[in-house]
């Protein structure tokens, strides 16, 4: 399907309000994000990308409506890994939790122009060269096997040599400045660690990009349905941190959980035309496999050592 320039226009000028109510009145000052907020965002954000997919269910078909909830669930799912690594990122470097918010909105808007260049390079590449369906297959589905090693989840951001190397280069301050990324001391610009999580996060999103970008190639072929369902993922992925990030690294068989999903998409894209899944039942799948992997995780949560001691 071709979507249509209007369905661009009503796509951009709903990404440009809520950005804009976002940052203009719930963000204006530098402040922590608590729980109970960040959970009434992330429905918020949820009820808004529901919204969004009925008017594509009605404008632009049934299918196209499927094809955005399937994508949508299979990135917002995908986007819990980023979640991990963000609060690893911001540990490492200790960055207060009024100024995360700050990072992780820069990160959002290099995130949406980087998912973009990734998906239409990805259309265009199985439009003009059919058997890189192969090679994005196989990309998932070895990124499902490594989930599934010991300590594959493992990261030290701040042993990271790149991460070394930069802080030398840029002259990265210890101390933060307000929610600056540069100040200037004895006639020379330094940078804070508010920028070098900044860099951090962005490289982070172009390493999870590899795998979310042919996982929603996968769903559809139509640029304006997987970049959407990407946005608007990314979108509320600020919201979903600050609501989910204690959470996250209690559930023990969440791992587990992405690693089928993303071995069963990959195994889907590689699959003969005549073996294809609907995307009804596809939808399905993923929301069966995310159920199983929290309900279990809930139901035998990880013990903590810690306190036994």
């Amino acid at each position: 399907m071709n979507s249509s320039a209007l369905a661009w226009a009503v796509f951009g000028v709903t990404v440009a309000v809520a950005l804009a109510v976002d940052i203009g009145v719930f963000h204006r000052k530098a402040k922590p994000v608590t729980a109970k907020s960040a959970l009434i965002e992330t429905v918020g954000w949820v009820g808004l990308s529901l919204l969004f997919a009925a008017w594509i269910y009605f404008s632009l078909g049934r299918q196209a409506g499927l094809e955005f909830l399937t994508g949508y669930l299979l990135e917002k799912s995908l986007s819990i890994d980023n979640i991990l690594v963000f609060l690893l990122i911001f540990q490492a470097l200790r960055v207060p939790g009024e100024l995360q918010h700050r990072v992780l909105y820069s990160g959002v808007i290099g995130a949406l122009v980087m998912r973009g260049l990734f998906v239409f390079a990805g259309v265009a590449l199985l439009r003009h060269f059919q058997p890189v369906v192969f090679v994005f297959g196989g990309i998932l589905l070895l990124a499902g096997a490594r989930m599934l090693l010991p300590h594959a989840g493992e990261m030290r951001p701040e042993r990271n040599w790149v991460m070394r190397i930069l802080g030398r280069v840029l002259h990265v301050s210890d101390e933060f400045h307000g929610r600056h990324f540069w100040f200037r001391e004895e006639n020379r610009w330094r940078a804070t660690p508010l920028l070098l999580a900044l860099i951090a996060v962005e490289v982070m999103d172009v390493v999870f990009a590899v795998d979310s970008v042919p996982a929603v190639l996968a769903v559809t072929r139509d640029s304006f349905i997987a970049y959407s369902s990407n946005a608007f993922a990314i979108l509320g992925l600020r919201a979903m941190y600050f609501a989910l990030a204690s959470l996250l690294p209690k559930l023990r068989f969440l791992d587990a959980g992405l690693a089928a999903l993303l071995m069963f998409v990959g195994a889907k894209m590689i699959l003969p035309e005549r073996m294809q899944i609907p995307t009804g039942i596809s939808l399905a799948i993923i929301a069966a496999i995310m159920l199983i992997a929290v309900g279990a995780s809930l139901l035998r949560p990880k013990r903590d050592f810690s306190q036994e001691r």
